[in-house]
């Protein structure tokens, strides 16, 4: 495997954590691609640092899901979950849906002028942007909406639940319209402004619900790289 890994680690702090969130991140972004052989010796090498915290790193890894390590053989990128990708937006959607409509009921003149430059960057971002950008603005978007509810720990225990959804996210972004999904946040924005709960209910359960749209053309055209394909037939 010729891992590539360009970030380096920062001197002074502590090489475990760092290595765990690099290698997390890209295994979520697709970078190390799903059933992908992984060298401890190699990643070792690579950041100069002894195999101790890439064996720690892979072993937390594992716990997510996002690596698998069988004995005599090595340790291999998991493929994605489609059962776990389903379970986080089915959770994900219920709750940011409340988000939205206890916003809509809530929200102050601030709060609404911190969504509009939320929105204003997403514009702002060129079509040949990288898809990374996006994905982070994206991500910043439905963290705001919770942390100007005061729920930010909620955003968090999210954040471990869609980690299977995520590495879907990061593939979809590449592959599909941007726009769209900016019209959405947009959506969900107005109705917010125009304290209408009902409608903000309805636009964050349509935004999150093009994962069920987009999926089936991923897995038609990427197959290999998912697990418990099955899952397709139960999508709601």
């Amino acid at each position: 495997m010729k891992t590539n890994l360009a970030t380096n680690l920062e001197q002074g702090a502590a090489v475990g954590p760092q290595l765990y969130r690099i290698l997390r991140e890209r295994l979520i972004r697709g970078e190390l691609a799903p059933g992908m052989r992984v060298s401890e010796t190699e990643i070792a090498s690579a950041y100069a640092v002894s195999r101790q915290p890439v064996r720690e790193a892979f072993i937390k890894l594992a716990e997510e899901g996002l690596v698998e390590v069988r004995p005599q053989r090595g340790t291999f990128v998991s493929l994605i979950s489609l059962p776990a990708v389903m379970t986080a937006r089915f959770i994900r959607e219920a709750v940011e849906a409340d988000i939205a409509r206890r916003l809509a009921e809530t929200a102050d003149d601030a709060m609404i002028t911190r969504l509009d430059a939320a929105m204003d960057e997403q514009r702002a971002l060129g079509p040949d942007a990288p898809g990374e950008a996006f994905m982070r603005l994206d991500e910043e978007f439905h963290r705001a909406l919770a942390e100007l509810l005061d729920q930010a720990a909620v955003a968090d225990h999210l954040e471990t639940l869609k980690t299977q959804m995520n590495r879907v996210r990061h593939i979809s972004a590449r592959q599909f319209s941007r726009e769209r999904l900016v019209s959405q946040h947009g959506e969900i924005v107005e109705a917010i402004r125009a304290r209408d709960a009902a409608r903000a209910d309805h636009a964050m359960r349509l935004h999150l619900h093009e994962i069920v749209v987009d999926l089936p053309g991923i897995v038609a055209t990427q197959a290999g790289l998912f697990s418990g394909l099955d899952a397709l037939d139960k999508m709601v």
